[in-house]
């Protein structure tokens, strides 16, 4: 299962999230999302647990809890929406 952890504090490491989840079961990999330019946290990311169980009770036992001094919003990573190719450019 795909989990979108949101809210991270920007001293927060890939290790830190791994850690953090692979209280409740494994971990298949911890990502966070930086910005392309800078580098630096975009206070956001993803991480992937095997088992739907266990990502359920990490979903569950994380989501509000303090990590490096912000809570986290954790939940069930939707799928990213296909753009349909408007994006505010002219139609004939």
């Amino acid at each position: 299962m795909n989990i979108y952890v949101g809210n991270l504090a920007l001293n927060v490491s890939e290790v830190d999230l791994q850690q953090a989840f692979e209280a409740f079961g494994e971990v298949t990999s911890a990502k966070i999302i930086k910005d392309q330019y800078s580098g630096e946290s975009r206070g956001f990311g993803f991480v992937e647990m095997p088992a739907g169980a266990e990502a359920q009770s990490a979903i569950d036992g994380l989501n509000e809890k303090e990590l490096k001094g912000l809570k986290l919003k954790v939940n069930e990573a939707r799928p990213q929406r296909k753009s349909d190719g408007g994006g505010g450019g002219r139609r004939y």
